[in-house]
């Protein structure tokens, strides 16, 4: 049976699954999941791990945090912050906020908010290209989005999001630990062999002392000429 590898979307395990391919003659099995049914997934079986977006149930499943994710806020092409390199979260008060997982979004606003319907990334980076709102998501996917009518800006004041590889508590599948072994970068020597020992000197016979530059010519040695004791002048 084929490892199956789930991933959410803005992870790009193509340089993971390219070592697996080089190593292992298994066959490994790519597939997207969406960040709602990541866990549901793992429960069912049908995938083996999952790279998902932190957090999970701890209490089923392990879960290695890989890398934090960078929040931005995707506005219009013409929209005041593309001027800035970054901005403040309060900076963003009067916006129409279409989508995004802002905890304190409530206590920041000073506008009253629209009702949005539920959406995806992509339909609600659709909204704003229209002039409506502002979408804050992880980089990678306003990348993964990425139009030539929004601009995207890292913001401050919002938690960043955490992606991990996550596997059920009670699954010992083998080729779990060497796929983490891969995202790990672990080598081909480090993951399956084990380190070469060094030679050993005990017991090996000696080398034969160098000879000197006498036995080795077959001439006499010269001696050294002793100094003469200088004479004292009365």
């Amino acid at each position: 049976m084929a490892f199956s590898v789930g991933f959410v979307t803005g992870v790009t395990p193509d340089k993971w699954a390219r070592v697996w391919r080089q190593r292992e003659t298994e066959e490994l099995n790519l597939s997207l999941v969406e960040s709602s049914r990541q866990e549901e997934l793992l429960l069912t079986g049908a995938t083996d791990v999952c790279f998902v977006r932190l957090p999970v149930d701890r209490s089923r499943f392990h879960c290695i945090p890989l890398y934090r994710e960078v929040p931005v806020v995707v506005v219009p092409l013409e929209h005041v912050v593309t001027a800035y390199d970054e901005v403040e979260l309060a900076d963003l008060a009067d916006e129409q906020l279409v989508l995004g997982d802002v905890p304190n979004w409530d206590d920041v606003s000073t506008v009253e908010q629209l009702t949005f319907p539920s959406m995806s990334v992509k339909e609600a980076i659709e909204v704003v290209a229209s002039g409506t709102g502002i979408v804050i998501v992880p980089m990678s996917l306003a990348r993964l989005h990425h139009r030539k009518d929004v601009e995207h800006r890292p913001v401050r004041g919002v938690p960043d999001t955490e992606i991990g590889l996550a596997w059920l508590l009670d699954n010992d599948d083998p080729r779990i630990q060497t796929f983490i072994g891969i995202v790990r970068g672990r080598t081909d020597n480090s993951s399956r062999a084990p380190a070469k020992a060094e030679p050993s000197t005990k017991g090996a016979p000696q080398k034969p002392a160098k000879k000197t530059a006498a036995k080795r010519t077959g001439q006499p040695a010269r001696r050294r000429a002793t100094p003469k004791p200088s004479k004292r002048r009365r």
